[in-house]
């Protein structure tokens, strides 16, 4: 008995930590975003990571959890533990890294929509995100008990750490927004011309970046949701998938002849990580870095081929979320350890990549559409010309240099 409450206690203080390192991700979000965005408008998108961060957690608390995690007898949604208050000690160390991840899931958002969307109908978004179409894809996939399972988990869908119940849900809601909202003013020019909106702020990028790569091992590592001797090879996994997607940009970039920009370098580095996500505790390291580098490869053409449709995303969310979370959850029934390339797993890995396209995209689609019929969506043009931090917020994120637009226009 003493030995297992050892064991009990040790496995609670791997998944805390692990769940603290995820908690510290929404700051790499927040770096990210905010130096990838126009100066007018840091403010608002590192609010939108703070705040979602609150209003998401609480959100999952009260029903996300019940929904993925509840009674699952039709094998589609919980039924039960709702606002729950009486958890005992292991239950309440899932709900709070599991709380974690569901606030990941809507800040995806906030970066592919930055600089128009405006703050409210966000926050709204990302609890209804959290709270419903996240929980519920989850549930498929990672809910449910032993004797009744998420439709998916029982025919043996592999997502280990969320490449699709995590990443790719965000991704795809991400790219519904971004179709419905359109590009931010200059965005796009005639005859297919792409004209670039430059972040303020590279080397603030870079250290969101850098705080991401280290949340991730947590966020992978602690998926085992116990501290046993495979977080070894999950956290070196991980490590290789990020490394391969960086790999894999440069190698695109050479092939085609362009300048090997730290933006996209590094968006294939995140790649990467999402892409290994799904496979990082079945997978092989040598594959895990073939997984890296063929998301970092795919990322650098989903980029281009979303400024062809002129669907802009602000921070390459969709590309690096929703293109390397499907081809990563694809990749881990590929290359599944002792058992590569069998057709069964991977047609399996097929109908979760497809399902959660499908649930995300339709259901978020809806809620945008609602939203923009029944409120202001989208920013107005003077707004967002002159800056959603005074428009929004009211404050700048550099006073020194911009307080002559300080609540200029604003009543």
């Amino acid at each position: 008995m003493e030995e297992a409450n050892i064991t009990l206690s040790i496995n609670t203080l791997w998944v805390v930590t692990a769940a603290i390192l995820v908690f510290f991700m929404q700051a790499g979000f927040a770096m990210l975003e905010g130096g990838l965005v126009r100066s007018k408008n840091t403010v608002n998108v590192i609010m939108k990571n703070y705040i979602d961060m609150c209003f998401a957690s609480v959100a999952f608390w009260a029903v996300g959890y019940g929904i993925m995690y509840g009674t699952n007898a039709t094998g589609f949604i919980g039924t039960d533990g709702f606002f729950p208050s009486d958890l005992a000690g292991w239950d309440a160390t899932v709900l709070f890294y599991q709380m974690m991840f569901a606030a990941t899931a809507a800040t995806i958002v906030s970066g592919a929509l930055a600089e128009r969307i405006r703050y409210w109908p966000y926050v709204f978004a990302a609890v209804f995100l959290s709270s419903f179409i996240y929980a519920t894809f989850g549930s498929w996939a990672w809910g449910g008990t032993d004797d009744a399972q998420g439709w998916l988990r029982e025919l043996g869908f592999i997502d280990f750490a969320g490449s699709t119940v995590v990443h790719s849900i965000g991704g795809w809601c991400a790219l519904s927004g971004v179709i419905l909202l359109g590009p931010r003013t200059g965005r796009y020019g005639r005859a297919g011309k792409v004209n670039t909106i430059p972040g303020h702020n590279l080397p603030l990028m870079a250290l969101g970046a850098f705080i991401l790569w280290m949340g991730w091992f947590g966020f992978n590592g602690g998926s085992a949701l116990e501290a046993n001797a495979s977080i070894g090879q999950i956290a070196l996994n991980t490590h290789l998938g990020g490394a391969g997607g960086v790999i894999g940009v440069v190698l695109a970039l050479i092939f085609k002849r362009k300048p090997i920009l730290m933006t996209l370098t590094i968006n294939g580095g995140l790649a990467g990580l999402v892409s290994v996500t799904a496979g990082c505790a079945t997978v092989d390291p040598h594959l895990s870095l073939v997984t890296g580098i063929i998301g970092g490869v795919l990322m650098v053409l989903a980029t281009e081929l979303l400024d062809y449709l002129e669907l802009d995303d602000a921070v390459g969310a969709v590309p690096v979320h929703g293109v390397g979370g499907a081809w990563g959850t694809l990749a881990a029934g590929m290359f599944f350890r002792g058992d590569l390339f069998n057709p069964g797993i991977i047609g399996i890995q097929c109908l979760g990549i497809l399902a959660g396209m499908a649930w995300a995209f339709g259901v978020s689609f809806v809620m945008w559409s609602v939203m923009q019929k029944f409120v202001l969506l989208r920013a107005e043009a003077l707004h967002e010309q002159r800056g959603l931090d005074s428009t929004e917020h009211f404050e700048l994120g550099y006073p020194e240099f911009q307080r002559d637009a300080l609540h200029e226009g604003v009543e």
